[in-house]
């Protein structure tokens, strides 16, 4: 009876050190966590080569944008100077039209029809040969006006005149904020390459612990890091234009 209960005695305190050797994670053991390592260095390798890779795409399209923006900018301001030019030649040819319109205006009031013939006549040639098909029709518009108006108090026509340059500065600008998105998740993919090499050196760190259970902790850890970057980088869009 005493050696079965010493038996007994010892099958309990055993119990304890066999549960103490399964540990964490007891199915993974030195020779696995090797394999593991290595088949998630590779992996590791390539996702942190691919976020580089689009990455540098982001950094192309970026440059190719503010090159295309400076670009167009430099059509739009063009084409605004030439608006701006038309409009002081325009408004020269209406001042000098209102001098002829008052010279008209005199000469019926003193009578003198056929000077006031010969200066209308001179009004439609100017009309004619130095205004636009535009310009003509807010010059009508004007002088239909009761009160005395200016043509380019007509609604949406000094509008007109910097309409296609607004449409090129506008199509600069949005090509510039496509390049500065670019520059934004290629910044992004620059972040995510940052926790793969985090993870690249964890999991080149393990072998240097000699306790197993410090081994699997940090593979643990590397493994949450490259989990948290793969997800990010699946949030950040790829280069416009991209396709394999």
């Amino acid at each position: 009876m005493i050696v079965m209960s010493e038996n007994t005695e010892n099958k309990t305190e055993n119990k304890p050190a066999e549960t103490k050797k399964k540990g964490f994670l007891p199915w993974l053991d030195e020779n696995r966590l090797e394999m593991v390592i290595a088949i998630f260095l590779g992996i590791t390798a390539l996702l942190t080569a691919w976020a580089t890779w689009i990455g540098s795409l982001h950094g192309g399209n970026q440059a190719t944008n503010y090159t295309t923006s400076n670009n167009i900018s430099a059509d739009g301001n063009s084409r605004w100077n030439e608006a701006s030019q038309q409009y002081m030649q325009d408004l020269m040819v209406w001042n000098s039209i209102v001098d002829y319109m008052t010279e008209m205006e005199i000469a019926e009031m003193e009578g003198d029809q056929d000077k006031a013939d010969l200066i209308n006549a001179k009004i439609q040639t100017i009309i004619y040969d130095s205004c636009s098909d535009s310009f003509a029709e807010a010059i009508e518009w004007a002088l239909d006006q009761e009160e005395w108006a200016s043509p380019f108090d007509m609604e949406g026509y000094m509008d007109s005149y910097y309409e296609d340059a607004l449409a090129v500065l506008d199509e600069a600008q949005a090509v510039l904020e496509q390049g500065q998105e670019d520059n934004a998740n290629g910044d992004r993919f620059g972040l995510v390459t940052v926790i793969y090499s985090l993870v690249l050196f964890l999991l080149g760190i393990v072998g240097i612990f000699k306790n197993l259970p410090n081994r699997k902790i940090v593979f643990i850890v590397s493994v949450v890091f490259l989990l948290v970057g793969f997800i990010y980088m699946l949030t950040i869009p790829l280069p416009q234009g991209f396709h394999l």
